[in-house]
């Protein structure tokens, strides 16, 4: 039987809590580890001197959570914005970065490849939200990683991210290195050439775009160095061998709605604006048909963004595109680049102050 009282509901007084603290700490003063773990751990605090209660250092193999458990866990990650340190401010983007996973991607001849992809993914962030649960980030991506192919996976994710994390704008970008066969020039020899591709979703204010990149690298040969030199051998019967260097170019496009737009499409529209692409494999009669194409095309930084531009352009899949071009020069200290855009999805008046060092490809 149970007997209530009013005094059960009366708030004690100052002056009781601390007669009963008092009694707490000398019962605390002579009772054991032990006794004060199964009382409460946090009764060692009590105790002059201590300053941490007694605690088991075995792992609890046992222990099961239970949902009762989970909800009284504490979450300061999306605590109330009472929390928030510093100013209460819009965030455009947070979330992960290089987190990886299998993913599958289909091939433009009806094959499909699994390939290790690094993701990155962000959201928005309001004002008054403390932060957000970057768990859910990864857990969208397993949820369809496995029965799912590239943009689907994040299209789903992407929709996962809106929804659990009441954020307004989201984007998700997948980065793999893509293998395709290529020929040699002469010998009939093939080899595989390995392109760094990133596929990005951005949905800003619910409208969606869908963002292909690609690295292609190539070879530039200096049209200034290689007309100084055949005026050294003609004029002069002297050696003369015009420089070259390994170059990229970073080519971003906005795949149009309702458009597909394969990796092997992008890389063969890069190719045929700038035939010099790096070689595999490579025998005596390839490497000199290496330096007659060279020679046959013959390329400045300049050259190489409008050649490109000129490609894109022609290809009606393509919307808003972008062309970062590096010739890492063998004769200077320092590098040639270029940037061009077309359309405001790349428009920006600054840039990365290291963007041209990441495209240094050191295989």
């Amino acid at each position: 039987m149970n007997i209530h009282t009013p005094e059960l509901d009366r708030q004690p007084s100052r002056e009781e809590a601390e007669a009963a603290l008092a009694v707490l700490r000398r019962w605390a003063g002579k009772a054991s580890d032990t006794d004060i773990a199964k009382l409460d751990a946090a009764v060692g605090y009590l105790l002059p001197g201590e300053g941490y209660p007694a605690m088991s250092r075995a792992y609890p193999e046992d222990f099961v959570v239970d949902d009762a458990y989970k909800a009284g866990l504490p979450d300061l990650q999306n605590g109330p914005s009472s929390l928030i340190r510093g100013e209460k401010q819009v965030i455009q983007h947070v979330g992960i970065s290089n987190f990886r996973l299998p993913i599958r991607y289909r091939t433009r001849d009806a094959g499909e490849l699994t390939l290790e992809t690094s993701v990155t993914g962000t959201v928005s962030l309001e004002a008054e939200k403390k932060g957000i649960n970057m768990s859910r980030i990864m857990r969208s991506f397993y949820a369809h990683a496995e029965r799912d192919f590239s943009f689907q996976v994040i299209e789903h994710a992407l929709e996962d991210y809106k929804r659990d994390l009441e954020s307004f704008d989201a984007r998700i970008q997948m980065r793999f290195s893509f293998p395709v066969k290529v020929d040699s020039l002469r010998s009939g020899l093939s080899g595989w050439q390995y392109y760094d591709i990133a596929l990005e979703l951005v949905d800003v204010a619910g409208v969606r775009k869908k963002i292909m990149h690609l690295d292609f690298v190539y070879s530039s040969t200096c049209p200034c160095s290689l007309e100084l030199s055949e005026h050294a051998r003609r004029t002069r019967g002297q050696l003369a061998t015009p420089h070259s260097q390994r170059s990229v170019a970073r080519i971003s496009v906005v795949v149009n709605p309702g458009n597909r737009l394969w990796f092997e499409d992008l890389i063969e529209l890069a190719r045929a604006a700038v035939p010099t692409e790096t070689q595999v494999m490579v025998k005596r009669e390839d490497e000199q048909a290496f330096a007659e194409l060279n020679a046959a095309n013959p390329i400045f930084v300049e050259d190489a963004a409008r050649s490109f531009c000129q490609a894109l352009k022609g290809d009606a899949r393509i919307g808003d595109f972008r062309i970062i071009a590096s010739h890492q020069e063998s004769l200077h200290s320092h590098d040639a680049v270029s940037v061009l855009t077309e359309g405001p999805t790349f428009a920006a008046e600054s840039l990365d102050p290291r963007l041209f060092s990441t495209l240094f490809h050191v295989g």
